[in-house]
């Protein structure tokens, strides 16, 4: 089925512009801001199946998986300085149906992966004033309504505060390790340390992954960044050998010490439960929560800003309706785009707690951002495969060390851990829900916006090298 295009014109363009900031530290810090959350919550839930050793396991895999992801894409981002991030590899790579599902499986994760951390703050937040858990929609919601309006206010300001925000959040990190290794005692906390053996370990795949994912959103910042081609690559990089000191330094320090392993695993608090361990349990604690909402409040609001990109790119070529993609006047943001996945987000979050499903809400949530994480890694090393055998004249200002064995064992990883998402009976209703977005996603674009495709900059780029 072939898709069809009419051209943007001057004023289509000019309703739809975006303004320079970014330099390597704010790349740095949307990265590790967006991801640091994983570290305060959601990875623990691996502990249950998996145990430590389990996890330990998965968590070497999934680095691993991610060394090979971003350097390809630390590879493709300069070459291709788009909004559309991955939609844009693929788009180059695949054409307009490879484009269109890479970018829907993007804006699963990135609709979903804030709301499963909001759902973390509404837990805090209620610990902290003592709130039932029938008020937990009313924290999703302040902190939705929040954060959006930080994100509308300017790129400036949304940058300012995401390197602020995320040197805060490795602070609160910091005085959690040094406080925790003290009480560091594997052999009394952590074991058994397998469970339930290698299905264990499979099924914590997907809750490892919680420590980096959503990394890979720096390329949506490369329309604001002022030298995409020479900063992106520094910036995915340091931020990665962030997160993975940040993940085996958490993983072997909350398992290890009171109250242990299971109990932090089955917590929408783990944090929290060690600052009680490490200080006691007094009233200081609810200052120690306030605290440790920092990491999460980094990653909420660094993701804002990928969905909002990332809608306003597809929008703006015409996979997502196009009215989505007009950027204020004044702040040259995407607002539309930002308010529409705050509605989405927030509505899925919403749908499942009022559903009786005997599964955790951000367990599910999680399940299904990381459905649509994992798919779009998929394509995404796809794309970079394509685009070394079948543009090897495209300026590559940074070429990936790891090359195409990395990004093949990049993608086996990410395959391996699509399918256990379909093993773990708890949380396959987070796949069904995936599923059915893919779906109505498909169904919009075979019989509507195939036929609306615009000529964008990545549009127009893609179209141009195909035809060289």
């Amino acid at each position: 089925m072939k898709a069809t295009y009419s051209q943007a014109d001057a004023a289509y363009l000019e309703q739809r512009q975006l303004r320079k900031h970014a330099r390597v530290l704010h790349l740095w810090a949307l990265g590790v801001g967006a991801v640091i959350s994983g570290d305060f919550f959601g990875w623990n839930f691996g502990l249950v199946p998996g145990g430590f050793g389990g996890m330990l396991v998965a968590l070497c895999v999934m680095t691993v998986m991610y060394l090979g992801l971003c350097f390809s894409i630390a590879e493709m981002s300069p070459a291709l300085p788009h909004t559309g991030g991955a939609y844009s590899f693929a788009r180059t790579a695949m054409g307009p149906w490879g484009g269109y599902i890479t970018g829907l499986a993007e804006n699963m994760e990135y609709i979903l992966t804030p709301a499963v951390i909001v759902v973390g703050i509404g837990g805090y937040l209620g610990a902290i004033f003592g709130t039932p858990h029938s008020w937990e929609p009313f924290w999703w919601l302040v902190c939705y309504a929040v954060f959006v309006c930080l994100n509308l206010y300017g790129v400036e300001l949304t940058f300012r505060f995401s390197v602020f925000i995320t040197i805060s959040a490795l602070a609160v990190l910091v005085v959690f390790w040094v406080g925790a290794f003290p009480h560091l005692d594997l052999q009394r906390w952590a074991t058994p340390y397998f469970p339930n053996g290698t299905k264990g370990v499979l099924a914590a795949l997907p809750f490892a992954l919680w420590f980096y994912l959503a990394i890979e959103q720096l390329p949506l910042a490369a329309e604001e960044s002022h030298d995409p081609k020479r900063d992106m690559p520094r910036g995915i990089m340091y931020g990665l050998l962030t997160l993975i000191a940040c993940a085996f330094l958490t993983l072997f320090l909350s398992a290890g010490i009171a109250p242990g392993a299971a109990k932090v695993g089955a917590s929408a608090e783990p944090l929290f439960l060690g600052f009680q361990t490490i200080f006691g349990a007094g009233v200081g604690t609810k200052l120690l929560a306030v605290v440790a909402c920092t990491g999460l409040i980094a990653s909420f609001h660094t993701i804002l800003f990928a969905y909002g990109r990332q809608i306003y790119s597809l929008s703006r070529a015409g996979y997502f309706p196009s009215w989505l993609s007009v950027t204020h006047g004044k702040h040259k943001t995407p607002h539309r785009a930002l308010i529409a996945g705050a509605v989405m987000g927030y509505g899925a979050a919403l749908a499942i707690h009022l559903t009786p499903t005997g599964s955790p809400v951000g367990a599910i949530l999680l399940n299904m951002a990381v459905f649509g994480a994992v798919l779009a890694y998929i394509l995404q090393m796809a794309s970079f495969l394509i685009l070394r055998r079948k543009f090897a004249r495209l300026e590559r200002p940074y070429v990936s060390p790891f090359g195409i064995p990395g990004a093949v064992i990049a993608m086996l990883i990410a395959a391996v851990t699509l399918v256990t998402l379909f093993l773990n009976a708890d949380y396959r209703m987070g796949v069904i829900g995936a599923v059915i977005w893919f779906a109505l996603g498909f169904a919009y674009f075979v019989f509507h916006a195939r036929h609306k495709l615009i000529m964008a900059p990545e549009e127009e780029f893609a179209a141009s090298h195909r035809s060289e």
